[in-house]
């Protein structure tokens, strides 16, 4: 293991901790209207979501919002490792299919996001983000240059820096509870 995979190890441990007890819905109503306000994806804009699971923070009310002002909605399947993920429609009531690492997944048509929501551990100002380790998200990203890609966090998964690698892609921004913070380089 070398000096990066130890840093992001202690960074994901950390960043877990971080995130216990908090109120993973009530910071998901404020997330989502943070978004709607100041962040809104343009008319007819396909969104990449996520189901949260675990202690992450609940963004169903964003995803229920975004259909209901005609977006198409879309939540990823998760592939072999190694891969990209790809994405299927959702709307609201629609059967999800449990998958490997505790996701979930609808059963809709494949579609490709203009703009991704994507779940994080750990996330700072400059758009560095730290995820579970898999690196399926980055390897998606490579594969949508251009798409606007949005982290959603708790606020208190904020840290000073991420641990990066030469394949990490940044964020254009992140959404917590507390509002919505636009990246730097």
């Amino acid at each position: 293991m070398n000096d990066l995979d130890v840093a992001k190890r202690a960074a994901r441990d950390a960043a877990t901790a971080r995130r216990l007890d908090l109120n993973a819905q009530a910071a998901g109503n404020a997330l989502a209207a943070h978004v709607l306000r100041d962040c809104p994806p343009p008319p007819g804009a396909v969104i990449s979501g996520f189901w949260p699971m675990g202690e992450e923070i609940d963004i169903r009310p964003l995803l229920h919002a975004l259909h209901d002002r005609g977006h198409r909605v879309a939540l990823p399947v998760t592939p072999r490792r190694g891969e990209a993920l790809t994405f299927r429609g959702w709307q609201p009531g629609d059967v999800l299919v449990p998958e490997r690492f505790g996701t979930m997944r609808p059963i809709g048509e494949i579609l490709t996001p203009d703009m991704l929501l994507i779940p994080l551990l750990a996330f700072d100002a400059a758009g560095g983000r730290l995820g579970y380790g898999g690196g399926f998200y980055d390897r998606t990203l490579a594969g949508l240059p251009g798409r606007f890609r949005l982290g959603c966090a708790f606020a208190a998964q904020q840290v000073d820096a991420v641990p990066v690698g030469p394949y990490d892609i940044r964020l254009d921004a992140v959404a917590t509870e507390n509002g919505i913070i636009r990246c730097g380089s």
